[in-house]
């Protein structure tokens, strides 16, 4: 618990320092804030990993909000609180549903946080104007998330130092992960600023596992709903977690209404290609309304 303390402190400490850097930016005058992003990050992280591009986006008048998903980032809360990936998904689905009746939003996911922009769409289509998937798994009402997620086993390399926990026992699967520094490097961060790995290495949480039948049953996706929302998916070019392959997959599988590509960009399109990944979503605040 002490562990954890320090932690959270530590995290505060510098979204404290991230606001201040980002002053200059966020003083300028905001000509334009109809378009409201929703940041979402993936396993293992925090509404901190959008620090680069958040200015980006605020400085060209967008309002931004980064949330951080339960047992995440500076939440408070364990992955022993939770039971489901609802609970996993919760503050993203409570903060939508807080907004004004007619306020929409262009939810942006990266990996994991597919999932959460999945539910979300399902569940409260009516507060998306697009969803944007950034290198994220993107299930869907012809491609369930037991079969995606069957498919990610299938290509999944040596996952290196990466630290699982069983505590349903050494026979039943994985009820959490962490990872490790070396798999952060080479799969995750391996064309991003050391800096940047470093502050992963520094403030990563663990991340819940949910069995396929946990996750198909909180998971079900319908045209009528989830199809209801526009689907933008951005491939990450050189991405050694999610790699170009499997994210071609999944866009196979489950066709969005448009796909775009950031060159050069590793897993954390967000560190290695924030410019780019801001001019990619620009160009889709301004196509989607």
């Amino acid at each position: 618990m002490e562990q954890a303390k320090k932690h959270l402190v530590l995290i505060s400490m510098f979204i404290i320092f991230f606001n201040f850097a980002t002053s200059e930016a966020l003083s300028r005058p905001l000509h334009n804030r109809s378009k409201h992003f929703v940041l979402v990050h993936g396993a293992g992280h925090g509404a901190w990993c959008w620090y680069k591009l958040v200015p980006l986006l605020r400085s060209s008048g967008h309002n931004v909000t980064t949330i951080d998903l339960a047992a995440s980032g500076i939440d408070p809360q364990q992955i022993s609180d939770l039971q489901s990936i609802s609970d996993y998904i919760r503050p993203l689905r409570d903060l939508l549903a807080s907004l004004p009746p007619n306020e929409k939003v262009i939810l942006v996911g990266h990996s994991l946080g597919g999932l959460a922009l999945s539910q979300t769409m399902e569940r409260l289509p009516s507060k998306i104007s697009v969803a944007v998937f950034l290198t994220a798994f993107m299930p869907g009402p012809s491609l369930n998330i037991s079969t995606l997620d069957q498919e990610r086993v299938r290509r999944q390399t040596d996952m290196l130092d990466t630290r699982f926990t069983f505590g349903n026992g050494p026979n039943n699967p994985p009820t959490s992960l962490i990872f490790g520094p070396k798999i952060l490097l080479l799969r995750l961060y391996q064309l991003s600023p050391i800096e940047d790995w470093t502050l992963a290495t520094t403030l990563m949480r663990e991340t819940r596992q949910f069995t396929d039948q946990e996750l198909s049953r909180d998971l079900v996706l319908t045209r009528e709903k989830y199809g209801s929302v526009k689907r933008v998916f951005i491939i990450a070019e050189k991405d050694l977690t999610l790699k170009k392959d499997f994210q071609q997959w999944m866009i196979q599988k489950n066709p969005p209404n448009e796909v775009k590509e950031i060159r050069g960009s590793d897993h954390m399109s967000m560190m290695s290609k924030p410019k780019e990944l801001w001019a990619c979503l620009q160009g889709i605040s301004k196509k989607y309304n």
